[in-house]
Parts: C-alpha cells; sequence; structure tokens
C-alpha cells in the first residue's frame, strides 16, 4: 500500500519514466527517418512498452498519493486527452504514415503535443506553457 512517504520516490520514477520514454520515442522517430531497422524491432518495440508501463503506473500513483482526480482537476482531464492525441501521433509518426514527409511532420506534431503535456503537468493548467506566459503578462 501506498501512503504519502514514497511520493518522491513515485515522483522521481515518473520523471525518469518520461525522460526515458521520450528519448527513446524521439531515437526510434529518427531512426524510422533514417530507415535504421533497429526502430521498429520487437526488443525495441518491447522496452518502449515496458517503460511506458512504468510511467502509466507512476502517474498512476501520484493521482492517488496526491488525491487527485483527472475529472477534478482540469490540468490532469486535459492531459489524458491531450495523452491519447501523442500517441496517434506517435503511431503515425514511427509507422503508419505512407511517406518520409508524413513521418516527419508526424514525429514533430507528437515531440510538440509532449513538450506541451510537459507544460501542462509543470504550470498544472491546461494551457501548459501558455498559462506561465499568460500570467507574466498579468502582471
Amino acid at each position: 500500500m501506498l501512503d504519502a512517504t514514497a511520493y518522491p520516490l513515485v515522483k522521481t520514477i515518473h520523471l525518469l519514466s518520461i525522460v526515458f520514454s521520450l528519448s527513446l520515442f524521439a531515437a526510434r522517430w529518427l531512426g524510422v527517418l533514417t530507415h535504421a531497422g533497429w526502430a521498429m524491432q520487437r526488443h525495441t518495440r518491447l522496452a518502449s512498452v515496458a517503460i511506458d508501463t512504468v510511467l502509466l503506473s507512476a502517474g498512476v500513483a501520484l493521482w492517488v498519493l496526491g488525491g487527485w482526480h483527472p475529472w477534478h482537476s482540469p490540468w490532469l482531464g486535459a492531459k489524458l486527452l491531450v495523452l491519447v492525441v501523442y500517441v496517434l501521433l506517435g503511431t503515425w509518426a514511427l509507422k503508419r504514415a505512407h511517406s518520409r514527409q508524413g513521418h516527419l511532420v508526424f514525429g514533430l506534431l507528437a515531440l510538440g503535443v509532449a513538450a506541451h503535456m510537459v507544460g501542462m503537468a509543470l504550470h498544472h493548467h491546461p494551457a501548459g506553457w501558455l498559462a506561465a506566459w499568460a500570467a507574466a503578462g498579468a502582471t
């Protein structure tokens, strides 16, 4: 059973998983763009799934430990919706696009969406990085 003392450890696992997940996605995406066979090999895909499973598990644990609910915390609910967009864009970036240009565009969009998700998490606001910019302009 998790208690509040586990929060720092779970958060560290979550943050490291984000770094590993995004790094592996970017490396695989670049591999797809350069036609590197390893990018879509089974062991590489399984590593991605394993990292993302740890990431999602740690995220759920943080919700529980933090007492957040995705439907009552607008930034968290929005982040979950944007996560679905990221996953869809990522699948097009890695395998579904029919051209190199398609892989390129969908990969850039996926990384842009991931950056927005990071901003949402850091600022606890659906606008992500724009929330900090808007707040600075309002003062």
